[in-house]
This record gives structure tokens, sequence and C-alpha cells, in this order.
């Protein structure tokens, strides 16, 4: 977003939501004005959607948020500041190709819960697939109406994971050169 505040964050909270081929239940956010104020919360209601809080202080709060903050998003975009005046280019490609690549495209680990002599419970990773993969897997999965599975395994299979990789990274070096050149400009 260009800016952080409820004005900014409510319209793409909703581009967010549409992108979802299911219903979208709940969300998890921290305490920042942003998320919590009348006009997120007439959206939820609109949409019945329920929202959680993280404890103020405690990251651990959103550890999967945390982890793909860490193990994806700041993998591709890195830690470095970007200027906020490329916000839309930078959701544009997220809605093209970034989170299409990560949907259809880029396996994941499922956890499976096992828990040892002592009662302690600990994640253990042995299947990794898709979340669309994991979504085919689902016995009775919610989705939009308008949005069938077929549509879904459709758009996968347009293009090979190999070659969606590459045109999310052709895409990805395309945005990032635009954002060095207004750099550039800037600093001349």
């Amino acid at each position: 977003m260009e800016h952080i505040s409820e004005a900014w964050l409510q319209p793409r909270l909703e581009d967010m939501m549409a992108q979802f081929p299911f219903p979208i239940l709940g969300f998890h956010t921290d305490n920042g004005s942003e998320y919590i104020n009348k006009n997120v919360a007439s959206m939820r209601n609109k949409l019945n959607v329920e929202q959680t809080k993280s404890r103020p202080g405690h990251s651990s709060d959103n550890g999967l948020a945390e982890t793909k903050n860490g193990g994806v998003v700041r993998k591709h975009m890195g830690y470095d500041h970007i200027a906020s005046v490329h916000a839309d280019s930078i959701n544009d490609f997220y809605v093209e190709h970034f989170n299409p690549y990560l949907n259809f495209h880029r396996p994941c680990g499922v956890p499976e819960l096992k828990t040892d002599k002592r009662g302690k419970t600990k994640r253990v990773y042995k299947v990794y697939a898709t979340p669309l993969e994991i979504l085919l897997k689902l016995p009775e999965p919610r989705l939009k109406e308008g949005v069938t599975l077929k549509h879904l395994e459709k758009r996968a299979a347009a293009e090979s994971d190999t070659g969606a990789a590459m045109k999310m990274r052709a895409a990805k070096k395309k945005l990032f050169d635009h954002i060095d050149d207004c750099a550039d400009q800037r600093a001349a």
C-alpha cells in the first residue's frame, strides 16, 4: 500500500479476498489501526469474516505469516525499503505473476502433527504440494460461486512449473528494473 491507513487498506483487502477461489472465513492481524476500525469491521461483517488479533509484542502469535514473510516474500522482494509510489506496480506483480506462481506451481510443506512419547506435539513435513494440490485433496472444498475445480486445474495446467517460475522471475526483474530506474532518476 502507498500508506498504512484504513483508507488504503480496505480496497487492498477486498482485492486480496477476491483472488481466493474459496470464501474467506477469517483472517488474523496485528493490532494496527489500519486493521481495527469501523470500515474494515463493516466489510468483515458484510462478508461474514471473523478477525482474530495478535497480542501486542508477541510476533509468534502469527507464526505462519511471519514464516511466509521471511521464507517467501522477503526472498523474492528483498529487505530494502521500496518507495510507496511503487505500491500499485508491486500489487500488479503479485496479482498477475507472484500469487499464481505460489498457488499453482510452487510446492510447500504440508505439516503433519506427531506426538512423541512424552506428549509433545511437533510438526513433521513429509508431503510437499502446491496449495492447489492440497485444495484438490479436500473431501468437499467450498469454492466461491462460479469457481470450479476443473477451472483451477486448467489454469494450473496452462504452463509448467518451470515455465511459471521463469515467467514470474522475468516479471520480477522487469519490476525491479523499473524501481531501480525511478531511483536513479530521483538521484540524478
